[in-house]
């Protein structure tokens, strides 16, 4: 046995050199497979009538439904499940083997029972769901499921990634679920517990819009140009060979599992305050015209290029005329020199921007903070209103510590415009989003359901979150409103010494991959 460390570099270049050579495998992206479309023959079913009902109201419009707390979310998805009867597409960019995610796959296989027809499409990176539970989930004649831009699976999984690093490092972002054709959910959620407020310590704070009309035939338009992409692989491309169990032999213990968490999970949900105005016909639907907007795949398979970046183009000409507010809500903000001078020149204007994002605290992706902590100066000089959220605002009532979660990261991704404009779907600003993955949301035209959202918004941002402005000594102070009493903070509020020095040590990292 070879002790590594005692092997100097001529030794180990050789070794690693011969397990790159006989390890390193792509994925078969040439394994045939079959192309496939959205239905559009669902008028008559019982969602397709009830859209019908509603737009005969509201002619050429579609109607929007803000989805602010995650047990709703979820709630709503898994009852458009229940009621689907031709067609569920599903595209998320990460889905886990936990609670949410074995409810979410026991739904569907019960929906594929009935027959409906079930289309999944998930980028490979980080989904943690092992590829025997797709083989086995693929097996049933109603269920298709596909993997965008997977990592070859033959050898050694990580020296794949490495070998094929660039096109692996380039990832499908884009999250969008429909049903029927008819109603669909697009935003910043995936399938796991922390996106739905399933996990006892700590909470991701994110956003959907609930969409019905026709905005939902466009979604699943878009959906189609991913799924039958090259880079949208079969599942049974990857099989290797081991033993799959039968998917019955299976569906006894899934079905058991799914019979548990409907009692807890789905029986929360569906209790929720807004599940059961839902029931109770309580809730209207915001009307409003609207425009999908994604990156082409393409962008995945090109050099990174103004061309490629559909999405954030577009939503950059949208603010550029602003006539009066920008707000952005953002987990990830990185403007780098162009986005900050982009930035003054909508300030510039006259136009107030609001942005608001993550706290060096609260940010689960700790590097990120620190390429864009070089900018805040920069940012608030440009005359924008910079917030970051406190870890500690997990969305309790004030007075209700002892309901709290222990720590908040925000995930909500969203851009009003003008009081009448809002943007919601999978785009952070930052290189990353904007350069390297692809992208995809939903641009509304509602003045009644953007000015509803920031009348809350507003309301709760003095207490959510801190207010990053410069002292009169040009050093950066954090200020909020903590149980009535005004706060102020001198240094990154709520983080350690250990993590502003890793915040601090990560600036050597290259931005253009954060």
């Amino acid at each position: 046995m070879i002790c590594i460390k005692q092997l100097d570099l001529t030794t180990i270049a050789p070794i690693l050199l011969a397990l790159s050579l006989t390890s390193c495998a792509t994925a078969p992206l040439d394994f045939p497979r079959q192309e496939s479309h959205a239905l559009t023959d669902t008028s008559d079913t019982s969602l397709g009538i009830q859209v019908s009902k509603w737009t005969a109201n509201h002619p050429g419009k579609s109607g929007f439904y803000p989805l602010i707390e995650g047990l709703d979310a979820l709630g709503i998805r898994l009852k458009m499940i229940d009621r689907a009867e031709r067609t569920i597409d599903a595209q998320y960019f990460l889905m886990k083997p936990d609670s949410a995610g074995r409810l979410f796959a026991g739904k569907l296989l019960k929906a594929a029972d009935r027959g409906v027809r079930v289309r999944l499409l998930l980028d490979d990176i980080f989904t943690t769901v092992d590829d025997e539970a797709f083989f086995m989930f693929n097996q049933h004649p109603n269920i298709e499921l596909r993997l965008f831009n997977p990592v070859g699976r033959r050898g050694f999984y990580y020296l794949n990634y490495m070998a094929d690093f660039k096109l692996a490092n380039r990832r499908m972002h884009n999250k969008s679920f429909t049903v029927d054709n008819q109603m669909s959910v697009v935003g910043g959620r995936n399938i796991a517990d922390e996106y739905f407020e399933l996990l006892d310590d700590a909470e991701f704070r994110d956003f959907d819009m609930f969409a019905a009309g026709p905005v939902a035939a466009e979604i699943s338009e878009k959906f189609d140009l991913f799924w039958n992409h090259e880079l949208s692989l079969p599942v049974e491309a990857l099989e290797t060979g081991k033993d799959v169990p039968d998917l019955e032999t299976v569906r006894a213990n899934m079905d058991k599992k799914t019979i548990e968490a409907n009692r807890s999970i789905y029986g929360r949900a569906l209790n929720s305050p807004l599940m059961q105005d839902i029931a109770a016909n309580r809730i209207a639907l915001f009307p409003g015209d609207s425009q999908v907007i994604t990156d082409d795949p393409e962008k995945l398979l090109n050099k990174v290029s103004t061309d490629y970046k559909i999405l954030v183009t577009a939503l950059a000409a949208m603010i550029d005329e602003a006539k009066s507010e920008v707000v952005i809500i953002t987990p990830y903000f990185i403007p780098g020199k162009n986005g900050v001078e982009f930035w003054r020149s909508i300030t510039g204007k006259g136009v107030r921007v609001v942005i608001v994002t993550n706290s060096l605290a609260s940010n689960n992706h700790v590097p990120v903070h620190g390429a864009y902590a070089g900018y805040r100066s920069d940012i608030i000089k440009a005359g924008v209103e910079l917030y970051e959220v406190r870890v500690d605002a997990s969305g309790i009532p004030e007075g209700d510590r002892e309901n709290a979660y222990d720590s908040l990261t925000l995930h909500t991704k969203g851009i009003l415009i003008d009081r009448r404009y809002t943007f919601v779907g999978s785009l952070n600003l930052d290189p990353r989003s904007i350069d390297i993955n692809t992208e995809a949301g939903v641009l509304i035209d509602s003045p009644e359901l953007t000015d509803s959202m920031l009348e809350r918004f507003f309301e709760r941002l003095p207490a959510f979150a801190y207010r990053v402005s410069e002292a009169e000594n040009g050093k950066l102070r954090w200020t909020t409103v903590i149980d009535g009493e005004d706060i102020v903070e001198t240094n990154e509020p709520q983080a350690s010494r250990w993590l502003r020095f890793k915040a601090f040590l990560s600036r050597i990292l290259p931005e253009s991959q954060l």
